[in-house]
């Protein structure tokens, strides 16, 4: 495959807005790993963001199945909505009382809890599991070393109403920005709100700006960035005035600054799922998380449609280079073994099919990539595996710090309150003070 997550170990700030949990549990030691089992009864604590059906019921079998086949250990399972998991999450990172099993984004958000003590290193617990999954591991890693096992990567891209399209005349999906404009200008002629942002939680907004930074930018440059925390390159400037022109062109929900991202039918997931807008910005969780905002449970069913960001005509960066992430399962640095055992479990052949039949997400594990069952899924799993590069969330590569002063600013230019300079400006001054 020729796909590669790239993250960065040297980024570092406050670990704050990674997937990750509660309180850390039970009575055998783990500290450096070693899944094998330990003796006694073991209690886990494990935390998800799989809230809505089917994927909060799947996750409960899961743990039963465990259960059942590891007597003595019991799993204590919060299913929570994303948001508020964020918000949980950070306080309990900065107390260090994080569950036994949590999700990691990888990149400098990792890297930070590494630095602290909070991640328990799985590299020789987990070494099978690790060479199953293959380069995926590399949003796990840290210096070479495994802390996570990455179970759903995917991209973002335009989820879409393939018959809204249809109604307002859009026969093919856009491939450039100037096709995203005409298709935007059919759509309000046909009396359809365009494209839904989840400004109020402003990570979807940001994401805008991410993904002009991507088709601006050389990779080279990308990297550079990345490893220096150099934001001098120009082309982070037009990324910013892309995104200024496209705002300009009122594309968006009204009341879209205020806008929720995916909490009930109101947000930007929920209004694009009960056919209020035509599409929306989002990443590969979209499928799932529309069918819990629907009464039938079936999101936007044989209406659902995607497409990659479009193309920016005469820009440097490689147009066919995506962005993304995903989650991986971590165990907190003083879990018992049997964390090692389960989270080894998620991505076995059986789990990661299960998964994958479920809509919720994009596995890892080989095996499971045939039960993709979506055709949108399966479309992006294949964008996932040819793009020339997948580049990590610009926030989680650059850490909480950098990244939340960015994502701020461009909260303030979706508003009319900031310029494309000044995104780079505050984003170049908090990774600075970092450093």
């Amino acid at each position: 495959m020729s796909r590669k997550f790239r993250t960065v170990a040297a980024v570092t700030g406050a670990a704050a807005v990674a997937l990750a949990g509660c309180s850390g549990s039970g009575d055998a030691e783990g500290a450096d790993g070693g899944g094998g089992g330990g003796g006694g009864d073991v209690q886990l604590t494990w935390w998800h963001n799989s809230n809505n059906e089917p994927g909060r019921g799947y996750y409960e079998q899961v743990a039963a199945d465990f259960e059942a086949e590891n007597p003595g250990v019991t799993i204590s399972i919060e299913a929570l909505e994303h948001e508020d998991m964020l918000t949980r999450l950070d306080a309990a990172f900065q107390t260090g009382d994080q569950p036994d099993i949590f999700m990691e984004r990888g990149g400098g958000e990792l890297a930070d809890h590494v630095e602290a003590g909070l991640v328990m290193d799985i590299t020789d617990a987990a070494s099978e599991t690790i060479e199953t999954l293959g380069p995926s591991i590399a949003a796990g890693q840290v210096e070479d070393q495994v802390y996570a096992l990455p179970f759903s990567l995917g991209v973002v891209g335009f989820w879409y109403n393939t018959s809204l399209f249809e109604e307002a005349g859009i026969s093919d999906p856009p491939e450039t920005m100037d096709d995203l404009y005409a298709a935007v200008d059919s759509l309000k002629d046909a009396g359809i709100e365009p494209i839904s942002v989840g400004a109020g939680d402003l990570w979807p907004a940001a994401h805008y700006w991410y993904y002009f930074v991507i088709r601006e930018c050389s990779q080279e440059t990308l990297d550079q960035a990345a490893t220096e925390m150099d934001l001098s390159d120009e082309c982070f400037t037009r990324a910013g005035e892309d995104l200024e022109e496209l705002i300009a062109a009122e594309p968006f929900n009204e009341g879209f600054l205020a806008t929720p991202s995916q909490s009930g039918p109101t947000s930007a997931s929920g209004l694009l799922a009960t056919g209020q807008v035509a599409m929306e910005l989002a990443g590969h969780w979209e499928p799932g998380v529309m069918q819990g905002l629907t009464d039938d449970g079936e999101g936007l069913g044989e209406d659902t449609g995607w497409f990659p960001f479009p193309a920016v005509d005469g820009a440097e960066g490689d147009q066919e280079a995506q962005m993304g992430g995903g989650d991986a399962w971590a165990c907190s640095a003083d879990a018992p073994p049997e964390c090692v055992d389960f989270i080894e479990y998620l991505l076995s052949d059986e789990v990661q099919q299960g998964f994958a039949e479920n809509d919720m997400g994009l596995p890892t594990n080989p095996a499971a990539n045939d039960s993709v069952s979506d055709p949108a899924l399966a479309e992006l799993l294949q964008v996932r595996d040819s793009a020339p590069y997948v580049q990590l969330y610009l926030d989680t590569q650059f850490g909480e710090n950098v990244g939340g002063a960015m994502n701020d600013e461009i909260g303030r230019l979706f508003a009319g309150q900031s310029d494309p300079q000044a995104i780079v400006d505050a984003t170049q001054a908090a990774a600075d003070r970092e450093n």
